[in-house]
């Protein structure tokens, strides 16, 4: 318990109270939601492959 206490600077306050009106632009948003939902359907569209040659192959195996 020898160690010094942490000061606090009581003068600069924890939020700041400047607040900036960004605007944000419609296209950009449809941008990024457009593109998330791009890797969404590659995604699936590779899971949905997958289990079709899964399927597939496992039909040709068990039909010899």
């Amino acid at each position: 318990m020898d160690e010094t206490p942490k000061i606090i600077d009581t003068n600069k306050p924890l939020m700041s109270g400047e607040y900036s009106n960004k605007r944000v632009d419609i296209n950009v948003l449809k941008a990024r939601a457009k593109e998330i939902q791009d890797k969404e359907n590659i995604k699936n569209s590779a899971i949905i492959c997958f289990f079709v040659i899964l399927i597939g192959s496992l039909g040709i195996y068990f039909s010899a």
